[in-house]
């Protein structure tokens, strides 16, 4: 299973919220490219970035702290937060992702989302399966639709995708276990690499998603609160 920890950006700073919520905002790291420069010494391969910026302004913003991980770290990074547009895909590529996230433009403009399938490849698009109460979340989790997560990855998995993250923002930043239930139904009904983000408090949580399936794990607050170490990290990749 890969490990991707996350940076979330608001403001060109390293932060996290809980619940997604902005109001809850704690700055961890002035310098993103510090803290992914630090993942990198110890082993990290991967790096999960959300504009969190772009995704309530709904386009790309923190682009720049993107192309400067990109340019002075090997890591491979998929990219997410705000990216609504054909032109908010190509800058993000330009930028140096190896991947970006479409989750609200998936449920608000599928067309769009198809087209950089279509346009980029199903390994270079990951379907961002955010969701609350099983219902599918978008505009940075401030909107809840009507979407079910299940029905909403079958739908894209007969278009072709094959990559999904998927976030339970009830546990997002809350050091209180993985969704593991859903996640376990998601494997169960879909045929997709399931990406497991959310609620990951300690390195056992990452040994039950590798357990039941999960192609990867996105971990960030456990990080940056001291719950999991980079060397426990590295243990577990090694």
């Amino acid at each position: 299973m890969r490990i991707i920890p996350a940076i979330d950006i608001i403001e060109g700073k390293c932060v996290r919220l809980t619940k997604g919520d902005y109001d809850t905002k704690k700055i961890y790291n002035e310098s993103p490219l510090e803290v992914a420069k630090e993942f990198e010494a110890n082993g990290i391969e991967y790096l999960h970035v959300v504009d969190l910026d772009g995704a309530k302004s709904s386009r790309i913003i923190n682009h720049k702290v993107l192309e400067q991980i990109a340019t002075k770290t090997n890591l491979k990074i998929d990219f997410g937060g705000g990216l609504k547009s054909s032109e908010d895909a190509r800058i993000a590529f330009e930028s140096g992702a190896n991947q970006i996230t479409g989750g609200s433009i998936a449920v608000k403009n599928p067309d769009t989302f198809i087209g950089w399938l279509t346009k980029y490849g199903k390994g270079k698009i990951i379907l961002g399966a955010d969701c609350k109460d099983r219902k599918i979340a978008t505009n940075g989790w401030l909107q809840t639709s009507e979407v079910d997560v299940i029905d909403f990855i079958n739908e894209y998995e007969e278009i072709g995708i094959t990559n999904t993250i998927c976030t339970d923002v009830t546990k997002d930043g809350m050091l209180q276990g993985a969704s593991l239930d859903l996640y376990l139904e998601i494997l169960s009904k879909t045929s997709v690499n399931l990406i497991a983000s959310g609620g990951v408090a300690n390195i056992n949580d990452l040994h039950r998603l590798k357990e039941i399936g999960c192609e990867g794990a996105i971990v960030g607050k456990a990080i940056y609160e001291g719950n999991i170490s980079l060397k426990e990290l590295q243990e577990f990749i090694s």
